[in-house]
C-alpha cells in the first residue's frame, strides 16, 4: 500500500489495510519517512523511504503554507510531488523485489506506483482518497471551483483549464515521462496515465460527484472508515444548549494553522449568537487558541461524533470532512483553500447540500450571512443531503473496497500463476540492491 504524507489519506489506507488483513492478506505500507508517525495501527508493517534534504524542505514548505493555496502554493506542491515520485521510482523496485510483493494499492497522488507496477508486472489498484483525478471533458480539474457545464462554452472553458493544469504540472509530468522511458513502458504523459488500468477505488459516491462517462473504471465505495464506536471524551460529552445552534469548525490537519481564518469564523459566529467549537488539529499555539472567541477550542476531537451533534459544519472543503458531514446529514459551509478543495466546494454547490466561499474571499460578514442561511433553512439542506447519505450508508466502504481488491487479485492470479512477475527486460539496469535506501519497522 503506497500513500503520501497526508493524515486523512493514511487513515483511509489503514482501514482498508485492516480489512485486507482480515481477508488473509499480508499488508505492507510504503510511506515517506515523515508519514511513519501518522500510522496508528501497530500491527501494520511499514517500510519508509529515506527522505532527501530537498524533499524534507518541501515538506516544511507544505506545512508552513498549508499546501496548494495560490499559484506559488500549487507550484510548490507540484514540485514536492515531483521529487517524491522521482525518489519512489528510484527506490521502490528494490523494495518490491526484496519483499516479494504480489500487488500494489496506491493513492492517486503517487503516480510513481503505477509506473513501478507496470515495470514489475504487478497488479495495480488506484485509490482516490481525495477527488478522483480521472475526469470527463465536461468535468473541470479538481483544483478549480468551476461548475459542471457540458455546453460548448463549458467544454471550451475546461480545455483552457487543462492547458493551465499542464503548465502547473509540468515538473511532475517530466518526472513521469522520464521514468516511463527508463522503465521501458512507452509514453506516459501525466498522472492520469499512471492510474490503474483495472480498478480505481473512490471514496466519493456518485450522487455527490459530477456526472462521469459510462465505462469508467472508477468504483465508488464511499468513505473508508473504521466501524469503531465514537470515543467518549470531555468534548463529545459536553453540554450543548439545545435552544441555540451549534456550529463545528475544522480546517483539517494541513490547514489547521490558519489562525486568521479561524478568527473570521469565530467573529461571524459571535454576531449570530451560536455555540461554536473549533478543532484546529494541533495547528495553533496555546496562545492563539486562547484568543479565539469561541465557546470551545480544542486540538483534536472525535470529528464524526461532533458532526452528528452539529447543526452546521464550517470546513476547508477537505473530502474526508465533507463525506463525514454527508454521512450524518449535516449541512456545511466550505471555505476552500487549496488542493482539490475548490472542486469539492463546487460539488457542494452543485448538489445544494451547503454553501461555499473561497477562503481568500471569506470575511466575517460573508461567513455570517452564509451560516445564517444554512441555519434558517437547515431542513431544506438536510433533505437534499438525504439521498447522498443513503448512498454512503449502502456503498460498503472498506468492506466493498476489500472485496473489489480480492476480485482483481483472483483474476490476476488466474491469468498468471507466478508469485512474482519478472521485471521488464527493457529496464534491466535497475538491478536489485542498486537503490537500497529504505527502512523497515
Amino acid at each position: 500500500m503506497v500513500c503520501p504524507a497526508f493524515y486523512s489519506h493514511i487513515k483511509a489506507f489503514e482501514v482498508l489495510g485492516q480489512a485486507l488483513k482480515v481477508r488473509g492478506h499480508d499488508v505492507v505500507f510504503i510511506l515517506p519517512k515523515e508519514a511513519e508517525t501518522m500510522v496508528c495501527q501497530s500491527d501494520i508493517e511499514i517500510v519508509t523511504l529515506a527522505a532527501s534534504a530537498s524533499i524534507m524542505s518541501g515538506v516544511r514548505h507544505r506545512r508552513r503554507d498549508g499546501g496548494g493555496a495560490g499559484i506559488l502554493g500549487i507550484l510548490r506542491a507540484v514540485a514536492d510531488r515531483a521529487r517524491e515520485t522521482d525518489q519512489f521510482c528510484r527506490i521502490a523496485p528494490d523494495i518490491m523485489r526484496s519483499m516479494q510483493i504480489d500487488a500494489i494499492i496506491a493513492d492517486e497522488f503517487e503516480p510513481g506506483a503505477g509506473l513501478v507496477a507496470a515495470y514489475l508486472g504487478l497488479p495495480h489498484i488506484s485509490l482516490a482518497s481525495a477527488l478522483p483525478i480521472e475526469r470527463d471533458v465536461a468535468m473541470p480539474l479538481p483544483f478549480l471551483d468551476w461548475p459542471y457545464d457540458p455546453t460548448e462554452e463549458g467544454l471550451a472553458r475546461n480545455r483552457g483549464g487543462e492547458r493551465v493544469g499542464k503548465f502547473f504540472m509540468r515538473k511532475q509530468r517530466k518526472v513521469i515521462q522520464a521514468w516511463a522511458t527508463r522503465f521501458g513502458l512507452g509514453p506516459r504523459e501525466d498522472d492520469v496515465a499512471c492510474l490503474s488500468p483495472v480498478l480505481r477505488l473512490s471514496q466519493t459516491v456518485s450522487v455527490f460527484d459530477f456526472p462521469r462517462p459510462r465505462g469508467t473504471k472508477l468504483k465508488p465505495v464511499g468513505p473508508i472508515r473504521s466501524a469503531s464506536v465514537a470515543r467518549l471524551t470531555k468534548e463529545t460529552c459536553l453540554t450543548i444548549d439545545p435552544t441555540r445552534p451549534f456550529v463545528f469548525a475544522s480546517l483539517g490537519t494541513v490547514q489547521g494553522h490558519r489562525y486568521s481564518l479561524f478568527k473570521k469564523i469565530a467573529s461571524a459566529c459571535e454576531t449570530l449568537d451560536v455555540q461554536l467549537m473549533i478543532a484546529h488539529c494541533g495547528g495553533l499555539s496555546p496562545r492563539q487558541a486562547s484568543r479565539l472567541p469561541a465557546k470551545w477550542v480544542v486540538s483534536f476531537v472525535d470529528q464524526r461524533a461532533m458532526l452528528a451533534r452539529a447543526d452546521v459544519c464550517v470546513t476547508h472543503g477537505g473530502l474526508n470532512t465533507v463525506l463525514d458531514c454527508l454521512a450524518v446529514g449535516t449541512p456545511m459551509l466550505a471555505l476552500p483553500i487549496g488542493y482539490d478543495q475548490p472542486g469539492v466546494g463546487a460539488r457542494i454547490l452543485h448538489h445544494g447540500v451547503g454553501k461555499a466561499i473561497a477562503a481568500k474571499r471569506a470575511k466575517p460578514r460573508t461567513i455570517a450571512n452564509a451560516l445564517s442561511d444554512l441555519i434558517a433553512n437547515r431542513a431544506a439542506f438536510v433533505n437534499r443531503i438525504a439521498p447522498i447519505q443513503a448512498e454512503i450508508a449502502n456503498a460498503g466502504g472498506a468492506r466493498a473496497a476489500a472485496e473489489a481488491v480480492d476480485r482483481v487479485l483472483a483474476s490476476a492470479q488466474s491469468e498468471d500463476g507466478r508469485r512474482y512477475a519478472a521485471p521488464n527486460e527493457a529496464a534491466n539496469d535497475f538491478a536489485p540492491g542498486r537503490f537500497g535506501l529504505f527502512a523497515r519497522s
